[in-house]
């Protein structure tokens, strides 16, 4: 007899990061990391799962910037190259370590992995990763939300609800113009939530969304169900909760599965262990250490002191450790079974590219828990929309103002590191309301300008850079992209103001920052 469902949720999200005016570029590689290690390697594994008849359901959450970079032709072309620079070092690293009985079996390994990537990517899956992913929507597999436009943080803009509606209505826009529909789930950045946000959301015909646990107990009235039941706003959005326990088994950092020692260790990689004079072809400019993704090292421990990586050793606890979190599940949901009305909802919520990127084993995790629960009649697995269709009927509670980062509120993004940010961004969105009311009819060349200015908006107020500058790592490029917003919004601000365009500046600018192609300046129209 079922007594629970689970909700895998994964976030997939990335900066705009694009950069056409260089040949290479160093942060781009998050982007070509994260297909390279995570979503080609959740496409086999959903290929394994469908050609064996496993039953499977995932809920993902696909930023419209990682909508644009995955659409974007340059960075296409760029991946394949960077994918065939990858499998160069691969045969070096076979001609340096193939013949060493523990590190070169590892250096096939990765030969494999990125032969294998080069061949799905172009010739299985043509360049087109969006519409492999929307197969299995398709299929009934996959529930797809959208999020906000740049993955900014909801809760500093609720002052100005135009900035809140334009970061909605953007990613919706995106969102149909990549999959030919409209969507009906929203991915809150950050699980950044305010109360009368729901009212923005419902406006563009979104249904759900998902909640901190935090948010939610706070909420208005306390929900009965806990985080095992979403709860309905009072027009009607569905707020699912996040489980804590589930989330934590995997997301912490110390106590989390990705902490045991025999898994693979990310940050232990041949661009900083090797000579400079070998690695130098790998790494950007020739002499700036990153990751190449050749790592030949297990967790271990804390400390430099590590045991070399065994893949079977970390397989079979990829597998120790799906028993253990279903087993755990069962547990959770007998126990609150007995005091509900319908099987206990849990929903874990995660970054997609935690898994395969950063926690190399978390595909293999991700299968073996699908393999796990079919053999067991307690637990079944489901899509947010699924679970919403089946239970329409919910407590009214209207969840308080939280966030899933460190504290719970808006700490991270509101530090001394980062703050600075906002004076300009909150001017930027002043002007850009005022641009918009100004000039609420424009066509042709005008119009080019104020749609570039909207996007230059949009750009500056992605939470990813004041995290950045929080964390100190890429905090010079994430400082560089705000500012590049900034001027690029003033100098235009400026044009119109003295009625005079810089057509060539302009076209040089859309060509740099094509994202949003279909946006309209006149998001940020007051709300009449």
């Amino acid at each position: 007899m079922q007594t629970g469902t689970i909700a895998l949720v994964l976030n997939a999200h990335l900066p705009f990061v694009r950069q056409p005016d260089y040949p290479r570029f160093l942060e781009e590689r998050w982007l070509f990391e994260s297909l390279s290690e995570t979503y080609l390697p959740l496409l086999r594994l959903f290929a394994r799962l469908e050609a064996e008849h496993i039953p499977w359901k995932l809920t993902m959450a696909i930023s419209p910037t990682l909508q644009a970079m995955l659409s974007d032709k340059l960075l296409r072309e760029r991946y394949s190259s960077w994918l065939e620079t990858q499998l160069e070092l691969a045969e070096r690293e076979l001609a340096r370590v193939g013949s060493d009985p523990v590190q070169g079996p590892l250096a096939r390994m990765y030969h494999d992995l990125y032969r294998q990537n080069l061949e799905d990517f172009n010739v299985l899956h043509g360049g087109n990763i969006l519409g492999a992913i929307d197969f299995y929507f398709k299929k009934g597999r996959l529930d797809l939300l959208t999020s906000g436009a740049t993955q900014a943080f909801l809760p500093i803009y609720r002052c100005f609800p135009e900035a809140v509606a334009a970061q909605v209505e953007a990613s919706v826009v995106s969102y149909r113009a990549t999959f030919g529909r409209s969507p009906s789930g929203f991915w809150m950045p950050q699980l950044g939530w305010y109360p009368g946000v729901e009212s923005i959301l419902a406006a563009y015909g979104l249904s759900y969304s998902v909640v901190s646990t935090r948010g939610a107990m706070l909420g208005k009235p306390t929900p009965k169900a806990g985080s095992y039941a979403p709860v309905a706003c009072p027009n009607g959005f569905t707020a699912f909760v996040r489980d804590v326990a589930a989330t934590e088994a995997v997301w912490s950092e110390t106590e989390g599965y990705p902490a045991d020692p025999a898994y693979r260790d990310f940050y232990r990689d041949i661009g900083f262990d090797l000579p400079l004079d070998y690695v130098g072809p790998y790494v950007e400019q020739g002499q700036i250490r990153t990751f190449t993704g050749f790592k030949y090292w297990a967790v271990t421990g804390p400390g430099d002191d590590k045991k070399p990586y065994d893949p079977e050793l970390a397989s079979a606890k990829a597998v120790e450790h799906a028993e253990n979190f279903l087993y755990n599940r069962a547990r959770q949901a007998r126990k609150a079974a007995a005091l509900m009305d319908r099987p206990p909802l849990m929903v874990a919520p995660y970054d997609a590219e935690l898994f395969g990127h950063w926690w190399f084993e978390g595909i293999q995790w991700l299968e073996a828990l699908f393999r796990k629960a079919q053999g067991t009649s307690e637990l079944a697995f489901t899509t947010l929309a699924e679970y919403k269709k089946n239970w329409p009927d919910n407590q009214e509670s209207l969840p308080e103002f939280s966030s899933w980062g460190d504290g719970g509120y808006a700490g991270i993004w509101l530090e001394k590191a980062n703050d600075w940010v906002y004076r300009h961004t909150f001017k930027m969105i002043e002007r850009m309301i005022e641009l918009a009311e100004r000039f609420p009819n424009e066509s042709g060349l005008r119009e080019r300008v104020l749609n570039q200015a909207a996007r230059e908006v949009l750009l500056s107020q992605a939470a990813d850079w004041p995290f950045l500058l929080r964390s100190g790592k890429s905090g010079s490029f994430a400082r560089k992209q705000i500012e590049d917003a900034v001027t690029n919004f003033n100098r235009i601000y400026e044009m119109l103001c003295a009625n005079t365009v810089g057509t060539e500046w302009l076209t040089r600018l859309e060509k740099r920052n094509n994202i949003f192609p279909s946006i309209n300046y006149r998001i940020f129209r007051r709300k009449r």
